[in-house]
């Protein structure tokens, strides 16, 4: 059973290998541009017709492959974590840290008001 990818009832066409493939019709880019808030003219709906139908195209031919033995993945690529062990290590003192600052005040940073408090 495959995936539909549009809501709307989606017209097929015959291929030359004799199976049905969906086609995205003009009341279905009506309703993608709709849901996209897409702005686009009459011939620029057209090309974007003309490339979303060839990249259904395309995913009718990936489902049509031999995938007998190969194993799922999440990516195409081995990733492995690539974060450091934690260390436990000295950090600077409170003298330093205040040296550091652009303004202090007894004893702690000073910074610009970021939060209204006037009513």
């Amino acid at each position: 059973m495959g995936y539909r990818f549009f809501p709307l009832a989606t017209p097929y066409r015959l291929q030359a290998d004799d199976m049905l493939y969906p086609m995205i019709s003009d009341k279905d880019m009506e309703h993608l541009k709709t849901l996209a808030r897409l702005e686009v003219s009459p011939e620029e709906t057209q090309h974007l017709k003309q490339d979303l139908n060839k990249i259904l195209d395309y995913f009718e031919q990936i489902k049509h492959l031999d995938t007998e033995g190969i194993e799922e993945m999440a990516r195409p690529i081995h990733m492995e974590n690539v974060f450091r062990e934690d260390v436990v290590k000295a950090g600077l003192s409170h003298e330093e840290a205040m040296t550091l600052a652009v303004e202090t005040e007894e004893g702690f940073f000073k910074v610009p008001r970021t939060v209204d408090t006037d009513g």
